[in-house]
This record gives structure tokens, C-alpha cells and sequence, in this order.
């Protein structure tokens, strides 16, 4: 019997907030265990919560990028749990009044272009951390409990792992975007649970589901889907049948293995938060928050695409990256042609960020300095060969393409009269190679303009130098 997949996901994103969701404690990652913590967010008697007003702006950022409703009235809710890292016995979470609801996302494969529809984007609070450790012992540090998260839930609209994939790519890429989550996945800072399902091909109703709890790579959702799904269809080929639970992906031994029965709404027990008053945000709001939302990054692939006509590598390197893609467009704005732009941004200073392993962020120049830069190749100031040589002196000393032009003495020569005696002088200091492509070696053309070049230090304009090389060498 053929089964097909059917996949609903549950995305955490950490949120960049300087502090906690209900307190002031600093929202910092790889501190010492359990010193950002207070009596609010360890849950002592007495201790009130107080929302964070930045926590609802980038909750709201998020939910417009991701065609979310946000809904004027929402509420929090006591979700009730027992573990070591919950130590108020609860979390702060939304249930049937949520922040937003009703979104969508595209993802792009070899499928084509697919949208996965998302049930709601929620605000809640995270829990603290179990350490393991090797003598069998579990240590608890509770410096996550309380960091804001938006928890994105999705309809079971994937077939397939490679879909999986391809959405919390394409989820890690807009919270990058909009810079409200940092989108690292080993870190726990974007967290995933897959609930998982299988059917026979054709049928509609669904079967019974089971979730793996907190993936944290994109290739541990992909390896846990498979895995998952045999096991599922090896159950229903046996006769059996797939019971919910919840279950933990074994990264060393790539395996399966049970946690506990998944719990249904009414073993969380929910019920309002009753700390918190309700949450409302007005209309104008709303309209401010999407005007500060920039350009996502499906938008700017198709106008790059479509409009600028760039070739899909670099439609790929400036539409996943918002910074490289900010610069590309500020070059734009002065001037530079597009697909120059595009070249420059994928040879010259991809090539300086890889060699000094920084981000587009920490990029010392200003789009007015290259851009300077590549004008000066336009009006053939300089040449291509010595703009590049003058890019890296510019990274290392910080002085203006024109301050090295102009003290190197690199501008381009198109003296025609000057240019004639260096051919000459060329042809005359290599005789033999001139006998050569005089009895047919044509192909000897390039060494004699690499060593005009060569001459000229690349001053030479080489359209020019070209013309009286072909002159000079077809003179009788």
C-alpha cells in the first residue's frame, strides 16, 4: 500500500528583546547558569508579571510578514505542567484568544511554489533548560524562563520533509529579516516540533498523529520526518495502530525514541492568566507596525527577478540576506547599474567578507565609497584589473577610491600617442613571438596585451590598447 505524509509544524521563536516577556531581567544568551533570573520569572509568591510593550511589537512585526490577522483583543493563559524547568508550575501562553491567527508563507522547491497555510502565531513564555549530564544526574538552569517566544503553528498542509524544510528555511529567513529573531537553531533560539501522520494515498481523514518535540537543526526535521514516518507505516502494515504520543529525536543515534503520552488542551488545564489584563491593539497601531515592516524577502526576489533581471544565484545572495541586499539597493540608488552592482556584490565583497569571516553588518565601506569605486571603472578612470587591486587597499587603510587613484597615479591611460610607443616598444622587446603571429599564431595576441598591460601597470584603457595592438601587429 502507497501512505501519503502529512505534516503540521510548531515553530518557537525566540524574540530580540533587551529583557524578559513579564520582567526586566536581561534576555541574554550564554551567561552562568541561573543568574538571569528574579523572584517574577522563577515564580515566587507575590511576584506580578508585567508585559513587555516590545515583545507585542516584534510579535506584530512577525504576524504581518507572515499575512497573520492580529486580532485587537487577545489574553494570556495559564498552560499547567509539571517539569524541573517550569518552576512557577506554568507558563504564560495563549489559548483560544490568540495575538494573531490565520496567516500564510510560499515556499519554493522543486514543487514549485506552494503556500502553507498558518493557523495563528501566539506570544507566550519560555521555560528553563535540563541539563543532562554524563553520571546520569539532570541540572536545571532556569535563565530561559521567561524570554519571550511567538509560537507559530501551521495547518498539516506538508507532504513531505523537503517542504518542512523548505518552510523553516524560508520562516528563519523572514525572522531574520524583520530582526526579530536571530533564527539559530543550535542555540535554541528557533525550536521546532513536528507532529506527524501518515495515511493511505487517497484518503482524506486524517490518521493519528504523534509530535517530536524540539528539533534543532533543519536536517535533524528532515532525518526525524523519515524516520518517523517508517516506523508509522511499519505499525499499520503489522496490523497495528499509531498511538498519540510525544517522542525525542536522538541525535547521535538518529533514532526514535517515545517521551511520554501527548497530552490533549485539557491536561494543560488552561485558563486566563489572571495577572495580565486583556491585550488590545488599536487599528492605528496595527498600521504603524506595518508600515515599519521592510521590503520580505519574497518580494524582492520576484522584483529582482522580474525587474532587474538578475541571473538566480544572485537573486538567491541578495534576497536572503537583508544587509547584503540593503547595500546592493542603496548602490542602486546612486547610480550603479544593477547587474555591475550584482557582480561586485557576489565577487569582490563576498570574497572580503568570506576572507575575513565577518557579516554584511561589520562591512567597512559605505555604499558611496564602492560606488565611487565602480563609477570611476564606468567612465574608465581606472581599469576593471586595477579597481579590484584598489578595493582591497581601501579595506585595509580606509582612504577613497579616489585618494589611491590619484597618490598611486593609477588612472587609465588613453593617451593614444603614449599608448602607441608602448605597443611598439612591446613588439620590439619580443621578436620572436612577433615572428610567430606574423606566420600564423594568432592565438599569441593575448601575451602581447598582457604585456602591454603588464607595461602600464593596468593603466592602459584595453579597448584602446587592443585596437592599436591589432593595428601594429597587421602592419606589414
Amino acid at each position: 500500500m502507497t501512505y501519503e505524509l502529512v505534516i503540521g509544524l510548531e515553530i518557537h521563536a525566540q524574540l530580540l528583546t533587551d529583557t524578559k516577556a513579564f520582567c526586566r531581567c536581561p534576555n541574554r544568551y550564554g551567561e552562568p547558569p541561573n543568574t538571569l533570573t528574579c523572584p517574577t520569572c522563577l515564580g515566587m509568591p507575590g511576584a506580578l508579571p508585567v508585559l513587555n510593550r516590545n515583545v507585542v511589537e516584534q510579535s506584530a512585526l512577525l504576524a504581518l510578514a507572515l499575512n497573520a490577522t492580529i486580532h485587537p483583543h487577545s489574553k494570556f493563559d495559564r498552560k499547567n505542567y509539571f517539569y524541573p524547568d517550569l518552576p512557577k508550575g506554568y507558563q504564560i501562553s495563549q489559548f483560544d484568544e490568540p495575538f494573531s491567527s490565520g496567516g500564510w508563507q510560499d515556499v519554493e522547491g522543486e514543487w514549485g511554489m506552494k503556500r502553507i497555510r498558518i493557523t495563528r502565531a501566539h506570544i507566550e513564555e519560555d521555560a528553563g533548560k535540563s541539563l543532562h549530564q554524563d553520571d546520569g544526574s539532570t541540572v536545571v538552569d532556569m535563565n530561559r524562563c521567561g524570554v519571550p517566544l511567538v509560537e507559530i503553528v501551521t495547518e498539516p498542509d506538508f507532504r513531505s520533509e523537503s517542504e518542512a524544510a523548505a518552510f523553516i528555511t524560508a520562516v528563519r529567513e523572514l525572522l531574520r529579516y524583520i530582526r526579530v529573531c536571530d533564527g539559530n537553531m543550535e542555540r535554541g533560539s528557533l525550536r521546532c516540533d513536528v507532529n506527524i501522520s501518515v495515511r493511505p494515498l487517497g484518503q482524506t481523514a486524517l490518521n493519528e498523529r504523534t509530535e517530536i518535540k524540539n528539533l534543532n537543526s533543519i536536517r535533524a526535521v528532515e532525518r526525524g520526518i523519515l524516520c518517523e514516518r517508517e516506523r508509522q507505516i511499519r505499525i499499520y502494515e503489522s496490523g497495528g495502530q499509531v498511538i498519540r504520543e510525544t517522542l525525542l529525536w536522538d541525535e547521535a543515534t538518529e533514532e526514535i525514541r517515545p517521551m511520554r503520552r501527548k497530552e490533549g488542551a485539557d491536561d494543560y488545564r488552561y485558563f486566563p492568566e489572571p495577572d495580565l489584563v486583556e491585550l488590545t491593539v488599536s487599528p492605528e497601531e496595527i498600521e504603524r507596525y506595518r508600515d515599519g515592516l521592510p521590503e520580505l524577502p519574497n518580494v524582492r526576489r520576484k522584483r529582482y527577478r522580474e525587474q532587474l533581471h538578475l541571473h538566480e544565484e544572485a537573486v538567491a545572495v541578495l534576497s536572503g540576506d537583508r544587509e547584503q541586499g540593503d547595500y546592493f539597493e542603496a548602490l542602486l540608488r546612486l547610480g550603479v547599474d544593477a547587474r555591475t552592482a550584482a557582480g561586485w556584490m557576489q565577487g569582490e565583497v563576498r570574497r572580503a567578507l568570506t576572507s575575513e569571516n565577518r557579516d554584511m553588518a561589520d562591512f567597512p565601506l559605505a555604499p558611496s565609497a564602492l560606488a565611487e569605486l565602480i563609477q570611476a571603472v564606468e567612465r574608465s578612470t581606472i581599469s576593471i584589473s586595477v579597481a579590484k587591486d584598489v578595493f582591497r587597499k581601501m579595506l585595509t587603510d580606509g582612504r577613497s577610491a579616489r585618494a589611491i587613484i590619484e597618490a598611486e597615479n593609477l588612472s587609465q591611460v588613453s593617451d593614444e600617442s603614449e599608448l602607441r610607443l608602448i605597443v611598439e616598444r612591446v613588439l620590439a622587446e619580443n621578436p620572436d613571438e612577433l615572428a610567430k603571429y606574423k606566420s600564423g599564431k594568432r592565438n599569441l595576441m593575448s601575451f602581447f596585451m598582457g604585456q602591454a598591460m603588464k607595461a602600464t601597470r593596468g593603466r592602459a584603457n584595453p579597448n584602446r590598447l587592443a585596437e592599436l595592438l591589432q593595428e601594429l601587429l597587421d602592419t606589414p
